[in-house]
């Protein structure tokens, strides 16, 4: 069975730092691209980054340029966002999502066939 399961979320204060993992199980992630999404109470879901399944290629939101890095470890099927120098407006589920093939990579979900569950990432003082 395909998996993503997302972690790293939390508290933090504006300013400060988290990484978030997404690691797979079931697959190898060599093969696939990698989004992060974020949706915040009454919002829709947003593309903030993706990497290309060879990691060749990223792109970001205009939102997270200069804050947010994504980055992926083969050996550890697993793929990161850096997350720096946040703030409130951060705040919200993250979800990383999976698509076979992926030469580039796209902030738009209906590109994505398989999905985390989220983890929450809150800023506030």
């Amino acid at each position: 069975q395909l998996q993503l399961v997302e972690s790293g979320g939390g508290l933090v204060q504006p300013g400060g730092s988290l990484r978030l993992s997404c690691a797979a199980s079931g697959f190898t992630l060599d093969y696939y691209a990698i989004g992060w999404f974020r949706q915040a109470p009454g919002k829709g879901r947003e593309g903030v980054s993706c990497i290309s399944s060879s990691g060749g290629r990223t792109n970001y939101a205009d939102s997270v340029k200069g804050r947010f890095t994504i980055s992926r470890d083969g050996a550890k099927n697993t793929v990161y966002l850096q997350m720096n120098s946040l703030k409130p407006e951060d705040t919200a589920v993250y979800y990383c999502a999976a698509y076979a093939h992926g030469s580039s990579c796209y902030l738009t979900p209906h590109e994505y066939d398989y999905w985390g569950q989220g983890t929450q990432v809150t800023v506030s003082s």
